[in-house]
């Protein structure tokens, strides 16, 4: 058994240089919600340097909230926001000699799409016109509307607490975050038991980060499962 352990990086949180030692997918922001063309080149380089597979993370031009804040916007304009950011970060991969693997929206875009057909539905649609997989909930819309194309890789999160109808509970919630690695652990554990995840998610911005990272690393070693980024 394996799994593929990613993070959003190229944020400008400053973990970015650790972090990429220890993952094996890094989502590389594409400067709206956060970072710049400097702190993507960087993670870029990094990933090239470390091996590790790269994801565009586009997300909403929302710097002050994070790209978290919900925003209304047509399907045309999320498919434009989409293409926009991860053709400019197809680019500055190139320079590095490294492709896009995949796409993984941010924030607010990413729960949005995960439960309307407003914002799944041009995801996909974007993600079809770049040929790559998406990556998101399993069960979600997003899941059933990139069934065709590129195709779609099934995320959990380590360090996010879920409903019981397998969406992540909101983070202006009290309970919204894992902050006990043993609670992480027992949460990996479920995530690929009954959710068939292929790769595991640990918050680039996590002040956390790199003890959940190390932890799940300790934890897939002794259950046997190898590390290694999907596909």
């Amino acid at each position: 058994m394996h799994i593929d352990l990613n993070s959003d990086l190229g944020e400008g949180c400053g973990l970015d240089a650790e972090l990429m030692t220890l993952v094996t997918s890094a989502n590389v922001c594409c400067g709206f919600h956060a970072g710049d063309v400097q702190t993507a080149h960087v993670a870029l380089q990094l990933a090239a340097r470390h091996g590790v597979h790269l994801g565009a993370h586009p997300g909403y031009p929302d710097r002050e909230q994070f790209g978290r804040r919900e925003l209304d916007m047509s399907e045309d304009a999320v498919v434009e926001l989409c293409l926009y950011q991860v053709g400019a970060l197809a680019g500055l991969a190139r320079s590095v000699g490294v492709p896009i693997r995949y796409l993984k929206p941010h924030g607010a875009l990413y729960n949005q799409a995960c439960r309307d057909d407003a914002y799944a539905r041009p995801i996909a649609k974007a993600a079809e016109v770049l040929r790559l997989p998406v990556m998101g909930l399993p069960g979600s819309r997003l899941q059933a509307f990139c069934q065709t194309g590129a195709g779609f890789i099934a995320e959990g999160f380590a360090d996010r607490r879920y409903r019981p109808d397998g969406s992540l509970v909101p983070r202006t919630e009290p309970d919204a975050f894992v902050h006990d690695i043993d609670e992480a652990v027992e949460q990996m554990d479920w995530l690929l038991r009954e959710r068939g995840i292929q790769s595991l998610c640990v918050h680039g911005d996590n002040p956390q980060a790199l003890e959940f990272v190390r932890g799940l690393r300790a934890a897939f070693s002794q259950r046997g499962i190898e590390v290694r980024a999907f596909a």
